[in-house]
């Protein structure tokens, strides 16, 4: 474990989780009352420097002004190990990202790896509901309901790297943290061009 600067470490792009508005607001204030907590509950990172564990520890850190932070680096990890810590490191806390976990993750290993997933494994119902209602019941937040619905990209090796780079890019433009958001500006944005 090792302190260090805070811009050294680098946002996971493809981390599946987020965290409400309010919840987010609480973390930064309970790591300003208490920064110590931080050494016991290091972020993890891989060899690159990119965050496994703590994304939203990270993100508050910066918002509550520090310059330094703990480390604990999980560079003999492989790559699937990575994706599989991400995944449970996360179980427990914050709120899932539906749209990444359906679009980069593989729903029979989130599944193994103790994440509760909202029926897809079971395709025919999923099917089923949707062509009947064009809705499906998603989990909801035990604080408030919310309307989620879901849009599956499929790209192909040669699509795949252009699309990441463009939405990354697309991020940065509207300053949003997820896929979904990033989308939901776009087009927002095209449709008050036209006036509707």
């Amino acid at each position: 474990m090792q302190l260090v600067n805070i811009q050294q470490i680098r946002n996971n792009e493809n981390n599946p989780r987020i965290i409400k508005d309010y919840k987010f607001k609480k973390l930064v204030k309970s790591i300003k009352e208490f920064p110590e907590m931080l050494k016991l509950r290091p972020i993890v990172v891989n060899s690159d420097m990119v965050v496994l564990g703590g994304n939203m520890r990270l993100k508050a850190c910066k918002e509550a002004g520090l310059k330094e932070v703990w480390i604990l680096k999980a560079d003999e990890l492989t790559e699937q190990q990575q994706r599989e810590f991400i995944v449970k490191d996360n179980v427990g806390f914050g709120e899932w990202d539906w749209d990444v976990l359906a679009n980069e993750w593989n729903t029979q290993q989130l599944g193994d790896w103790g994440l509760d997933l909202p029926k897809w494994d079971d395709k025919d119902t999923f099917d089923a509901e949707i062509d009947e209602t064009g809705d499906y019941d998603f989990p909801e937040d035990d604080l408030e309901s919310s309307h989620v619905k879901m849009i599956q990209l499929f790209l192909n090796t040669k699509t795949e790297p252009l699309f990441k780079k463009w939405e990354l890019k697309l991020r940065e433009i509207y300053k949003t943290d997820n896929l979904t958001d990033t989308v939901y500006e776009v087009i927002k944005k095209e449709f008050s061009n036209y006036g509707n």
